[in-house]
């Protein structure tokens, strides 16, 4: 058997997902999965690295490096769980931790840590990493990327589709029944970013469980049509955004005087209007939406959701055979077999890039002296 492992950190930084993947056969299977905890110093320091406005190249290295080291770790706990020898794998993909994110800068520009020769060399399995960066080259956004990978397991012919994923940032993808229709998909704007990073502010809590304390608060419906205003979410797709954008700070330019309580519930209130807003607006034909990442495990989202999105059927992908919590390690796994295989890993419908190209850099694993 021939496996692949995917690496997914995440803008949340709470933990590094691993999933063990099986694509033979043309399936998508999860044969094994590991959620790695990230210590609380080395996300204490990263936070500081992404929201810093000044750049420390000696930390940004040092970083790299400990993070690279992490995921091997995470990888090898895996495997080890499951008595699986690292022989058995063809690849690692690793998405790495995005520290920065400008699309739309001149010139356009993205950086993702973990280095990838650490995760080859400890592991001694074939990694793939830096899989932006080809899409921008080509004028693309770099991002989403898990698209494809939506485009290939998860299409109906029956039923015209979004799968939502709600991490740190939102993004959708609209798989139409008629194959003729171009798969389309873009970053709606925060998930969990300001929810997370509010209740972290004022209740020394990494998130809202549930959203249990954002429940007892109130919407204060003023701001929220106030940040509804920003004119990311008013931009033509293709877009990408992350929390270089969508942060505390972002959230203090706005005049509020509110209760913490009533500031989360708002925030809440913005994930969801801004993905119902972006569901209506770009694919107004959806009949299904299958939410993946961690606010498919947030009933109070989920509740939001399917009251905005009165006449849609909203469930996660949980219902397509796969757990949502490993959609996107999942997905970075699969796109390191296209890599392998030569095959691109971008739709340019998605990014924006003038081309499809194959994504990412190849670092070998352990030589083979056979």
């Amino acid at each position: 058997m021939a496996y692949y492992i995917g690496l997914m950190s995440g803008t949340s930084m709470d933990a590094i997902d691993a999933a063990l993947m099986d694509f033979s056969n043309h399936q998508c299977k999860i044969v094994a999965s590991h959620s790695h905890d990230i210590p609380v110093e080395l996300e204490q320091r990263l936070q500081q690295l992404i929201q810093s406005e000044t750049f420390n190249i000696r930390e940004f290295g040092a970083l790299d490096i400990e993070l690279g080291k992490l995921f091997a770790d995470a990888c090898k706990r895996l495997l080890q769980q499951n008595k699986i020898e690292a022989s058995e794998i063809l690849a690692i993909g690793s998405h790495g931790q995005t520290v920065f994110h400008a699309p739309d800068s001149t010139p356009p520009f993205t950086l993702q840590i973990g280095d990838p020769n650490t995760i080859a060399y400890l592991t001694g399995i074939t990694t793939i990493a830096d899989f932006r960066r080809r899409d921008m080259a080509a004028g693309g956004q770099g991002a989403p990327l898990v698209t494809a990978f939506h485009n290939r397991f998860f299409r109906s012919h029956e039923h015209n589709r979004v799968i939502l994923n709600i991490g740190g940032i939102a993004n959708i993808t609209y798989l139409a029944a008629n194959s003729k229709i171009p798969v389309f998909g873009f970053d709606t704007g925060p998930g969990n970013c300001l929810l997370d990073s509010w209740i972290l502010q004022h209740r020394n809590q990494h998130f809202d469980k549930d959203g249990e304390w954002g429940a007892t608060g109130k919407i204060n419906r003023t701001l929220l049509q106030i940040l509804l205003a920003d004119d990311y979410f008013l931009m033509t797709p293709p877009k990408t955004t992350g929390r270089e954008y969508f942060n505390l700070r972002w959230l203090q330019q706005h005049t509020f005087d509110d209760e913490p309580q009533n500031i989360q519930a708002t925030l809440e209130q913005l994930t969801i209007e801004s993905i119902a807003a972006a569901i209506d607006k770009h694919a107004p034909n959806t009949e299904e939406v299958f939410i993946c990442g961690g606010g498919a495990f947030n009933p109070s989202l989920r509740q939001g959701l399917n009251k905005r999105l009165a006449n849609i059927r909203v469930t996660t992908t949980t219902d397509l055979g796969t757990n949502p919590e490993w959609v996107e390690a999942a997905a970075f796994a699969w796109l390191a077999k296209q890599t392998l295989e030569n095959k691109p890993g971008n739709l340019t419908e998605v990014t924006g890039a003038s081309e499809a190209v194959v994504l990412g850099g190849i670092y070998p694993g352990k030589l083979n002296t056979k």
